[in-house]
């Protein structure tokens, strides 16, 4: 059973950066998908950007593209998201999911916000001001 603890949340001013990350326990190196969502409050869950594991692919958010990079460290099973360029309208909890999928799968799940699959950390509040 995957288990997922986040950390790096704060607050920030409008144009600076944050690196959330998600440090994995359990098997997830294999045919897993992982990533990161996000809730405003009043607002439904959005994927944010995942990765696949097997090969590397990525996707990311129409709003976040550009300024948000997902990368994971093998070495130390951790997830990571750079937020570069952060805009008042990224404040949000941001929570990190796995969940074992195809590559094609893994890019759905993530258009779709389906928060009710897979394996989710605790989540770690963002706060970006103007």
């Amino acid at each position: 059973r995957v288990q997922l603890v986040e950390s790096g949340g704060g607050s920030v001013q409008a144009g600076g950066s944050l690196r959330l990350s998600c440090a994995a326990s359990g098997n997830t190196d294999s045919s897993y998908c992982m990533g990161w969502f996000r809730q405003a409050p009043g607002l439904e869950r959005e994927g944010v950007a995942s990765i696949y594991i097997d090969d590397g692919s990525t996707y990311y958010a129409d709003s976040v593209k550009g300024r948000f990079t997902i990368s994971q460290d093998n070495a130390k099973n951790t997830l990571l998201l750079q937020m570069n360029s952060l805009k008042p309208e990224d404040t949000a909890m941001y929570y990190c999911a796995a969940a074992r999928l195809s590559v094609g799968g893994c890019r759905e799940w993530f258009i779709s916000g389906n928060a009710h699959f897979g394996a989710w950390g605790q989540g770690t509040q963002v706060t970006v001001s103007s």
